[in-house]
């Protein structure tokens, strides 16, 4: 098993994608588009993101995405896309 050892310093909705920032600097971002759930969602919503040392909560829209998943390229329920990661 392995152990993340970076943290999410935020996370927020800009432009169509999510934008996690990490405490390293690194970013992944992914866009809404590709998840069902993040796709219906109002700004608000999509800016309303709890973070936890695994994850990403969105409580209005009662989804929850692990850095996990993400950083394998899984954000949701739609497939095609690819997460990217910035620094």
């Amino acid at each position: 098993m392995s152990t993340l050892v970076d943290r999410a310093a935020s996370a927020n909705y800009e432009g169509g994608f999510i934008v996690v920032r990490m405490e390293s600097g690194v970013e992944i971002r992914f866009p809404v588009s590709g998840n069902a759930r993040l796709a219906g969602g109002t700004p608000e919503q999509l800016n309303n993101i709890e973070l936890s040392p695994y994850g990403l909560h969105w409580p209005d829209l009662d989804e929850d995405l692990s850095f996990q998943g993400l950083l394998a390229g899984d954000y949701g329920q739609f497939a095609g896309t690819h997460v990217s990661r910035c620094r």
